[in-house]
């Protein structure tokens, strides 16, 4: 018999426990090269997505993917919505729309302070995760709510897989590889 929404038997608790320190490892990865980022590489418009760009929208889809569905996403105090992709990446820009494609460029600051933001929500948002949901909360994503805290987990590690290498290529600096919460 499923456990129901609330009540964690200990696979449940484990589970959710794994969960909690892998989403802390990946985003201890991404904040690394955001750290090391040298100040030419944050905005250089040589890669098709600047430094910034990757960066926070990793953060926005970590974030809004950790909600149990699309409504129960609340952006950011500092998110810049009234562009047409809030997720910083450019897409092909919507016909008779007058916003500007993606928001002006955020500081290191600011998406160090989003990481902090995202990094202190992980255990209370996966703690509110009914995890036997066999839907991930997200019409777009055909697959259970367990299996889309992994999807969003490999994107998180992906692109702050990305950043590394870009801080690597420019600056030779090294990112440290956390297999676990950090501390824990």
């Amino acid at each position: 018999m499923a456990q129901p929404h609330g009540t964690d038997a200990t696979p449940n608790a484990t589970l959710r426990s794994v969960l909690k320190s892998q989403y802390h490892a990946a985003l201890a990865m991404l904040r690394e090269p955001i750290e090391r980022c040298p100040e030419a590489l944050w905005d250089d418009p040589t890669p098709t997505n600047r430094f910034w760009q990757v960066a926070y929208h990793a953060l926005f889809f970590t974030h809004f993917y950790l909600m149990p569905e699309e409504a129960d996403f609340r952006p950011w105090a500092e998110h810049v919505s009234e562009v047409q992709n809030p997720d910083g990446i450019a897409g092909p820009p919507e016909p008779g729309s007058s916003l500007p494609i993606v928001p002006p460029p955020y500081s290191r600051d600011q998406v160090l302070r989003y990481w902090d933001h995202v990094d202190g929500m992980v255990d209370a948002a996966v703690d509110a995760l009914d995890l036997a949901q066999p839907t991930s909360g997200f019409p777009w994503y055909r697959m259970s709510k367990l299996e889309h805290q992994f999807v969003n987990l490999r994107h998180t590690q992906h692109h702050a897989a990305q950043l590394a290498d870009r801080v690597r290529a420019a600056a030779d600096l090294g990112t440290r590889w956390v297999g676990m919460k950090p501390g824990a």
